[in-house]
């Protein structure tokens, strides 16, 4: 077990889960887009190009097609050094599906590149069920919840449906929901840079888990460069609204669901995993179960999306609140983080400290050597997803 546990014993300890090396080291594995190698064969590039045009520095159209092609090298080697880092863009189906977020040429690019085997496409976005892809017997909707009267103009929610879910009428299931990062993030991040469906088949097929379904909410109200933080916005996006009243209830009518809060999670990764905590505190009657990764419990920079309202700022910053906060339902939390991110590390035994001193379950999970990247939330969403599997199964369904 790579993590640290911290548990409470008022209620049934909360455990940081043990899990087979092929599932851990499939999670921390890099994809063949996040190699070093790329960036270091771009860097060597640039470098023999240089010299090239210092050897020829007394021809002009050399050097100036030669400086060119160096600049052009070094963007690309800053460009997959920071991707290598951070573990945004894996395979070339995520180069794809970044490209298509661009315009013109850049878009063209992106459509012809996607082969739409590993995520639907947006053109497959429905509002009913059955809409999306299918792989190894998994199946992805795409439900369209858009919400104006809560100022969110659309909202592509994603819905990873377990194998069997068609073959038993009768069965209910779980439901863990995802939210993704701010800013620039995106509900799809979850099915690329997080690689949720392969990390549920994967689980599943090794029997860690029960089926469940995960959903991938879309908290950007159709501006994914604001960084919304989740919230309901005075004046602007009611995100936190529009996840409890409208994605929630939207689910559980679609789809098979276990409808009760024992049986319903809510997490995210960094601004998704501030969300999910400040969410998740605020809706204790609907989340028994929250997994944060990269845990920050304080707005900081983003307390301007709230221009200045004190109340709103007091009512969405739990590292003030969580102290005295009355929890009219147990909750059992999951914090995961890298050590090479000391921050998230000390955020996150604050948290677990504060809702232990409350009487909550929390369990901090660190990965070694992992900083504040999607690499870290792809590492840690094994051990999430079994930590959610662990309480669902511990309470019987009441629904």
């Amino acid at each position: 077990m790579d993590g640290h546990g911290l548990a409470s014993g008022i209620h049934r300890a909360a455990t940081d889960p043990v899990l087979p090396g092929d599932i851990t080291a499939r999670a921390r594995d890099l994809g063949p887009f996040e190699s070093p190698l790329i960036w270091l064969a771009f860097a060597s590039a640039a470098v023999a190009v240089l010299a090239a045009v210092i050897a020829l520095w007394h021809r002009r159209r050399t050097r100036r097609w030669g400086f060119t092609a160096f600049g052009v090298l070094l963007l690309l080697t800053g460009v997959t050094a920071l991707n290598s880092y951070v573990g945004y863009v894996r395979t070339s189906d995520d180069l794809a599906r970044l490209l298509q977020k661009g315009p013109g040429v850049v878009n063209l690019a992106g459509r012809l590149l996607d082969d739409g085997k590993e995520a639907p496409a947006e053109e497959s976005a429905s509002s009913r069920p059955g809409a999306g892809t299918a792989a190894a017997g998994q199946r992805i909707d795409v439900v369209n919840l858009p919400d104006p009267a809560h100022g969110v103009p659309s909202g592509a929610n994603y819905v990873i449906l377990p194998p069997g879910y068609n073959a038993d009428a009768a069965r209910r299931y779980p439901v863990v929901y995802l939210i993704h990062g701010y800013p620039f993030g995106g509900p799809r991040d979850w099915l690329t840079s997080g690689d949720a469906p392969g990390t549920l088949l994967a689980l599943q097929q090794a029997n860690v888990i029960e089926p469940m379904i995960v959903v991938s909410v879309d908290l950007t109200a159709g501006v994914p460069s604001t960084d919304w933080e989740c919230l309901d916005v005075p004046g602007g996006p009611q995100l936190e609204t529009y996840l409890a009243r409208t994605v929630v209830p939207a689910i559980d009518q679609r789809y098979r669901t276990v409808a009760d809060r024992s049986h319903r999670a809510l997490g995210g990764m960094s601004g998704g995993g501030f969300g999910a905590l400040n969410i998740g505190l605020h809706h204790v009657d609907e989340f028994g179960t929250l997994l944060i990764a990269l845990p920050y419990d304080d707005l900081n920079d983003s307390v301007g999306v709230l221009d200045g309202n004190r109340a709103a700022i007091a009512a969405n910053t739990p590292r003030r609140y969580l102290p005295t906060m009355s929890f009219p339902a147990p909750i059992s939390v999951m914090l995961a983080v890298g050590t090479g991110a000391p921050t998230d590390v000390t955020t996150a035994r604050r948290i677990a400290e504060a809702l232990h001193a409350r009487g909550q379950e929390a369990v901090v999970h660190a990965e070694r050597g992992f900083n504040h990247t999607w690499h870290t939330a792809r590492a840690t969403l094994p051990y999430l997803l079994a930590f959610a599997d662990q309480n669902f199964r511990a309470s019987p369904a009441t629904s």
